[in-house]
Order: structure tokens, then C-alpha cells, then sequence
């Protein structure tokens, strides 16, 4: 079932009263040239193209984490991932943009973009993923969302699709309609990782989703990082070391509730 069904059916005997947290247009990204070559490798699961980045050595092969990317795709994200591999996590980011990223040069509008990658066209190619892993013998996955993706962790965790979920600076959302639905019905631990100067998940925004999960059973944490903006968790200017820290401490975060939440 389509994760659209799902939020269709909830918003439908529930008027949207809530904020849709816009996706920040590519000036407000945070860009930095990747600084080491990607090891994984892209190989087609499911029909879908999926960048694999698996531990050197032995590794648990029932537990899996799946990068939901940003909307500009391979490429900086490929290293990031790797990041994660080399945390000791078999690692897969599936490109359910279908190779169609939002190029960094404003060449084709943001909504225009989005139009056409909409979660009835996103979200067959991630689930495919998703089963395919599954058949596979992995069965604990956490899901880490980036921007765009953050909104596909979301609906994973509404759905209870996976085992634990985080999720930086997301877009898209409807705040705080999506995480009332989440406390009323998921069993999945969440954190988000949200930037000072965000013009999409502000601090007020972010605020409004920590109230809404107060007393969250599964489990919940929101970290906020000062003096970075949208797109600081996926990268960072290297000579900035605000944007080095924050970067690096959303990973270590993220990465521990994971591991922390795997059984």
C-alpha cells in the first residue's frame, strides 16, 4: 500500500490544520565537494539502482540502514554513505528519484521538480527496496532521511515499515498534522537533527513537532544544531568548523539511536 493511502485517509476525516514545511530552494542548500572517493558500488536491487556500501569485515547481515537522499541524488551522498558503512552498518541508498535529481544549477524549477516527484512516483521504488532487503534476511532496517527524505522516514514510521528511523532538516511535512499521526499509531523510535537557520523545519516548527511527542513511548529525541542551515548534515565546508561539528555530531546521533534501537 502506498504511504499516500495511508496519510490520504487520515487527512481526509481530519482537516489539514497544520504547516507544510516547504523544500529550501537550492541557494539555501549547504554545498561542499566530496573529499574522499566513493568505496560502495550502485548495483540494481528490485529493478531500482542502489548505491550499497557494506563494513569491511564481519557484519550483522540482518540489520540494514537505508539513506532516503536529498533531492540532488548520487554523487556528495555516495561518501556519506560510506560514512555509515563505515560505522559498521550495511548500508543502501536506493534511487527512488529514478535518476532525475534536482540539478544544483537552478535549470529546472524547484516545483516543477517536485511535481514530478511526487510520493505516488517515489514511493514504489523505495518500498521495492525495502521487500527486496527483507526477503534478502534483513529484518531490522533503520531509515536516516536527508531534506526530501525526511519526509519518506516519516511515512515509514507511520506505517511501522521499519525498526527506527531518523531524520535531518526534513521537507515537505505537514506540521504538525504528520506527527500527531505518529503518536497515535507508530511503534517506531524517531529523532530529527534540525539547523538554527533552516527556511524549511525552523526552530518554531521543530518546536511544534517536540509538543506534539511529549510522551512518546517508542521513543523521541530532537537535536538542534546552532549556526548551521538546511543541508548541514549531508554537507559541510570543511573550513568551517561550525559546519564540520554539526555535521559530524548529527552523524553520531543518528547513528547511535540507530544502533541503540536495533535489537
Amino acid at each position: 500500500m502506498l504511504f499516500t493511502s495511508l496519510t490520504s485517509l487520515f487527512l481526509s476525516a481530519l482537516a489539514v490544520k497544520g504547516v507544510v514545511v516547504p523544500q529550501a530552494s537550492v541557494s539555501d542548500h549547504i554545498f561542499a565537494a566530496p573529499a574522499a572517493v566513493p568505496t560502495g558500488q550502485n548495483v540494481t536491487i528490485a529493478g531500482v539502482n542502489t548505491y550499497v556500501s557494506l563494513p569491511k569485515g564481519d557484519f550483522d547481515k540482518s540489520r540494514a540502514v537505508v539513506i532516503l537522499m536529498d533531492v540532488f541524488g548520487f554523487g556528495k551522498t555516495d561518501n556519506f554513505t560510506d560514512t555509515w558503512a563505515d560505522a559498521g552498518f550495511a548500508t543502501y541508498m536506493p534511487d527512488y528519484l529514478l535518476g532525475d535529481p534536482l540539478p544544483q544549477d537552478n535549470s529546472v524549477p524547484l516545483d516543477t521538480w517536485i511535481m514530478n516527484h511526487t510520493e505516488a512516483i517515489t514511493t514504489p521504488p523505495l518500498l521495492a527496496v525495502l521487500d527486496a532487503l527483507k526477503t534478502q534476511g534483513v529484518n531490522q532496517i533503520g531509515v536516516s532521511g536527508y531534506c526530501f527524505g525526511g519526509l519518506y522516514a516519516t511515512r515509514l514510521t507511520q506505517n511501522n515499515t521499519v525498526t527506527v528511523a531518523t531524520m535531518a532538516h526534513p521537507s515537505l511535512l505537514v506540521v504538525p498534522d504528520d506527527y500527531e499521526l505518529v503518536k497515535a499509531q507508530s511503534r517506531v523510535p524517531v529523532q530529527i537533527n534540525s539547523a538554527e537557520f533552516d527556511t524549511g523545519l525552523t526552530p518554531a516548527l521543530a518546536d511544534e513537532i517536540d509538543q506534539v511527542m511529549v510522551g512518546y513511548v517508542p521513543g523521541y529525541n530532537h537535536t538542534a544544531f546552532a549556526g548551521v542551515g538546511h543541508g548541514f548534515a549531508v554537507s559541510a565546508n570543511a573550513s568551517d568548523p561550525v559546519q564540520v561539528a554539526a555535521k559530524e555530531g548529527a552523524f553520531n546521533i543518528s547513528s547511535n539511536w540507530i544502533r541503540t534501537h536495533f535489537v
